[in-house]
């Protein structure tokens, strides 16, 4: 079954929606079809900009919690590698990436939403936030280095210590999304900005985007695999994996 619904306009901007009843927690097989969406977008010349959005009252839940916790730790480690590829992916994307954020947006979730553009959210009653901390996890080099390239590093020392859920006004002062609108207006303003940013000159975007960002990636190459290996042990420290067990999200 697919999890992610892409389509193309004829205006060079393409949609890429999470779908994966009922909270687009991501798995092995979203951040695989997340992959192949970009890679494909990426190759098509007649794109110009992407909107990466989800279905339901969820952008994203963050890592499907329960599914990971039958993994062994070799082949949840190599997700991990997998995934952090995927957020390094989009934050270096040759294109812009606009994060229409229709709903919560935790955790993982928020990470692939760092490592966009731009982030509009709904101003409904839908939270973000990277809130490991709380449940005894840690995060990545990739997560740290992108979230104070978004925030500066004393707000994501904040966002990072506290754990704590963000409406969508507290995170637009945090730095954390970009602008808030109404659930009702969340596409047309995506479209909108899109649209901004397919009217500029590829090459000039592309390379304003790569001197912006690559000092970050670069940063991220230094210490992303032993972050990764931390990020394991403690996730399957005895303390942090009671937390987890106590994760519902398919009930």
């Amino acid at each position: 079954m697919g999890f992610v619904e892409f389509v193309k306009d004829t205006e060079g901007i393409a949609s890429v929606k999470i779908n994966r009843p009922k909270v687009n927690a991501l798995n092995e097989s979203l951040v695989d079809e997340l992959t192949e969406s970009f890679q494909s977008i990426s190759d098509d010349s007649n794109i110009r900009s992407v909107i990466l959005t989800g279905e339901g009252s969820f952008f994203s839940f963050g890592l499907d919690v329960p599914e990971f916790l039958g993994y062994s730790k070799e082949s949840f480690t190599k997700f991990l590698f997998k995934f952090t590829d995927l957020i390094k992916y989009v934050f270096l994307f040759p294109k812009p990436v606009v994060a229409a954020l229709n709903g919560h947006t935790i955790a993982a979730g928020c990470m692939l939403a760092m490592a966009c553009d731009y982030r509009v959210m709904v101003s409904n009653k839908a939270k973000i936030s990277l809130n490991e901390i709380t449940f005894g996890s840690t995060v990545f080099a990739s997560c740290v280095e992108i979230l104070k390239f978004v925030v500066g590093g004393k707000n994501a020392e904040r966002v990072l210590y506290s754990g704590t859920m963000y409406t969508a006004k507290e995170a637009k002062e945090l730095g954390l999304i970009d602008e808030v609108v109404s659930k009702e207006e969340l596409k047309k303003t995506a479209i909108e900005v899109a649209k901004e940013f397919a009217k500029k000159d590829t090459h000039a975007f592309r390379s304003i985007k790569s001197l912006l960002r690559e000092q970050v990636a670069e940063e991220i190459g230094k210490r992303e695999k032993d972050s990764i290996f931390e990020f394991v042990d403690i996730w399957y420290s005895e303390s942090t994996r009671r937390n987890l067990k106590d994760i519902k999200i398919h009930s």
